[in-house]
């Protein structure tokens, strides 16, 4: 049996009936955000099952956080209650009191995330006691691949361009894994 190429289409142009993905996309979330539990990391462990012919890992549950949400105005006595979200009432709160510099990091986010039943003056005391640890380099995240090798890349290379390390990245990404 002789093929035919496919004949050529526009960049963005809609893929012919048929010849798109074998499985509906999932849905979305609001916003385009893909659903809690399918980011690139579960993406690439149920990938590696279906290769290695195992059945795909169980979907992680995920918590829902539900409840109530501090409202503006707060004080530095309000506390935190379970499942508070960094929310702009927060963020419009901490930049009040700890000023323009202020932004939410992996400590103050895990500090909500973790903190309830504290006050936000207590928050306040938490984040100028973790400025220290804060301007030290943090690990990156699995999830953030690129990110951490360019972080490597650059430690490596300090006056490396932005183009090679692109290049540098692609040649890594080109190599099988193992």
């Amino acid at each position: 049996m002789v093929s035919t190429p496919a004949p050529a289409r526009a960049a963005g142009a809609p893929l012919p009936r048929g010849t798109g993905p074998p499985h509906p996309r999932p849905a979305r979330a609001p916003g385009g955000a893909a659903p809690a539990g399918r980011g690139k990391a579960a993406l690439t462990r149920r990938l590696a099952a279906a290769l290695d012919g195992h059945a795909p890992p169980p979907p992680a549950a995920t918590p829902r956080r539900t409840g109530r949400q501090l409202a503006a105005p707060v004080d530095g006595g309000a506390v935190i209650p379970e499942g508070q979200r960094c929310s702009q009432v927060l963020r419009e709160f901490f930049v009040r009191e700890i000023g323009p510099g202020f932004h939410f990091d992996a400590f103050m986010r895990e500090y909500v995330a973790q903190g309830a039943g504290r006050t936000l003056d207590e928050a306040v005391a938490h984040w100028h006691a973790t400025r220290r640890q804060a301007a030290e380099p943090q690990p990156v995240g699995a999830q953030f691949e690129f990110n951490r090798f360019l972080r490597d890349w650059h430690s490596r290379h300090p006056g490396g361009a932005r183009t090679e390390a692109l290049a540098a990245w692609r040649d890594h990404r080109s190599r099988p894994r193992g």
